[in-house]
């Protein structure tokens, strides 16, 4: 399905979220700089946590609304609200005005922002396009995605420290762009709610809100995968805290190719430019090959690829090695990039995608919150067994896939009779 084939909302979206996402990710990765300089470690540490659970129930909360409100207005209010968030983050970063902490606040709305428009952003695309198209659309916004994380974070690496303020306001520029594009160019996918669905009281909100994500967790096929994914996510989740450590420690300096002396921080630069590449370049093309398979086959083969990458991550110990386990990894991630999106919107009735894809969203939300235990298994067991631990996680959640499948493939006879 090529992109001049595409629905409108998809051109439109493709294009303005990807200015968006290079703007934010331009400040994004120095936050945690930012507020460990102004309240030091510990606190700063608490204060993102405490902003990351507001993220989680309102990514909850946002799949529901998705389905009752509409994809269109709560895309449109999430991104005019970042965009408020990141204009008055920007003012409070001015020499007449420094407030951290209202920069903390302005951090937070913005995440919460964001996980109100990251589920009916999901669900518009399962909205308006073929289920067989569907693993190829995701595997082009994933693309655009990684290519500004890859961007984003080089351009900020350039000015975020003398030009805060400049970068908070053209992320804020670019969120109102972005909503006002929205606003103008899409049309509403999701059906039609009911009168009485939408006026009702905060106490009927919230009870109907609990009663179907109950309903959701009742779906033992997609509970299976939920638990599958944050298995699984105890691996690639160590690419921002397992695998530096372990790069820093563990390489010594050396020359590359006769002329480059590198050692273990500057390793790991590389080895984060290398997945950022190899993600833009070859999510399409990996996603393209994955469907060619029965999708069992590719959510399992990629829990066994990521669990050798762990194996192989303990016993590298040179750049040439760690580039080629990388390498590897990286493919583990591409196998299921696309699929996994359409696979939820497979599973998910079509008036409550919004929640299903909030849901899903837990399997990153829980691995994120569990994954430091690998830091501290380090100082316990040593890196090799800890490793050897995380591998053996992405082969336990391959198991859950086969379950989950099995379990699948009942309930699909079980209907047609």
């Amino acid at each position: 399905m090529r992109i001049r084939e595409w629905d409108r909302n998809l051109k439109v979206r493709l294009f303005g979220e990807a200015l968006m996402n290079t703007t934010f990710w331009m400040f994004f990765p120095f936050m945690a700089i930012y507020f460990a300089d102004s309240f030091g470690k510990e606190t700063a540490s608490v204060l993102l946590i405490v902003s990351q659970l507001f993220s989680v129930v309102a990514n909850l909360c946002g799949g529901y609304c998705a389905d009752v409100f509409g994809r269109k207005r709560m895309m449109v209010l999430s991104a005019y609200g970042q965009g408020a968030a990141f204009l008055f983050f920007a003012l409070a970063s001015t020499p007449w005005w420094s407030s951290p902490f209202v920069g903390f606040l302005c951090f937070t709305f913005a995440g919460i922002c964001g996980a109100f428009y990251w589920p009916a952003s999901q669900a518009m695309v399962a909205d308006v396009v073929p289920e067989q198209g569907r693993s190829h659309v995701f595997a082009v916004f994933y693309t655009s995605v990684n290519i500004s994380v890859v961007i984003g974070p080089t351009i900020g690496g350039l000015f975020y420290a003398d030009h805060q303020f400049a970068l908070l306001m053209a992320a804020a520029g670019s969120c109102f762009a972005m909503a006002t594009l929205l606003a103008k160019q899409l049309r509403e996918t999701a059906p039609l709610a009911a009168p009485s669905q939408k006026a009702r009281s905060w106490t009927q909100f919230w009870r109907e809100q609990i009663r179907q994500y109950v309903v959701i967790v009742r779906d033992r096929t997609f509970f299976l995968f939920i638990a599958a994914g944050v298995l699984v996510a105890q691996t690639f989740m160590q690419l921002d805290l397992l695998i530096p450590v372990y790069t820093k420690e563990i390489m010594k300096e050396e020359t590359v190719w006769g002329r480059f002396t590198v050692d273990g921080a500057q390793a790991f630069g590389l080895l984060i430019a290398e997945n950022g590449l190899l993600v833009a370049l070859g999510t399409v093309i990996v996603t393209r090959w994955m469907g060619r398979y029965n999708e069992r086959w590719v959510f399992i083969g990629s829990s066994m690829v990521y669990g050798v990458t762990m194996w192989l991550f303990s016993h590298a110990t040179s750049i040439i090695e760690l580039m080629a386990v990388m390498a590897l990894f990286t493919f583990a991630e591409l196998m299921t990039a696309g699929l996994q999106q359409a696979f939820v919107s497979k599973l998910a009735p079509r008036d409550m995608r919004g929640q299903y894809f909030a849901a899903a969203s837990l399997r990153f939300t829980i691995g994120r919150m569990l994954a430091p235990v690998s830091l501290a298994a380090v100082t316990w067991i040593g890196y090799t067994w800890t490793f050897a631990y995380l591998g053996l996680l992405a082969l336990a959640s391959a198991g859950l896939y086969a379950w989950m499948f099995r379990q699948a493939a009942r309930r699909s006879s079980v209907s047609l009779s």
